[in-house]
């Protein structure tokens, strides 16, 4: 059974940063991509980011040159460091992957539980 695990998040004032971590664990072939998507009360869940198993890497346009993504060393992990926040950064950060099971099965996303980010003015 496959496992997305976040950590990070919390409150931050507005201009300053935030770094969230997301783990894939148990049983899998291989992870084609990881990301993070947000959703603030009121409106529609939304990507952040994304980042594919080659590194092509795709962000949100609000969040373009203020966030980074990357992959830990061992490709199970993904961070998003997050700079230069802003009140409308608030919402609920969540890890997606897209993962193989095995070789015959077909590939399929998977969420983790989502972690709240919330800037201050």
């Amino acid at each position: 059974q496959v496992q997305l695990v976040e950590l990070g998040g919390g409150l931050v004032q507005a201009g300053g940063s935030l770094r969230l971590s997301c783990a894939a664990s148990g049983s899998m072939y291989r992870i084609e991509g990881m990301g993070w998507y947000r959703q603030a009360p009121g409106k529609q869940r939304e990507l952040v980011a994304f980042i594919t198993r080659t590194d092509t890497i795709n962000y949100s346009d609000s969040v373009k040159g203020r966030f980074t993504i990357s992959r830990g060393d061992a490709k199970k992990t993904v961070y998003l460091q997050m700079n230069s926040l802003e009140v409308e950064d608030t919402a609920v950060y969540c890890c997606n992957a897209e993962i193989w099971a095995s070789p015959t099965d077909p590939v399929r996303d998977y969420w983790g539980q989502g972690t709240q980010v919330n800037v201050s003015s």
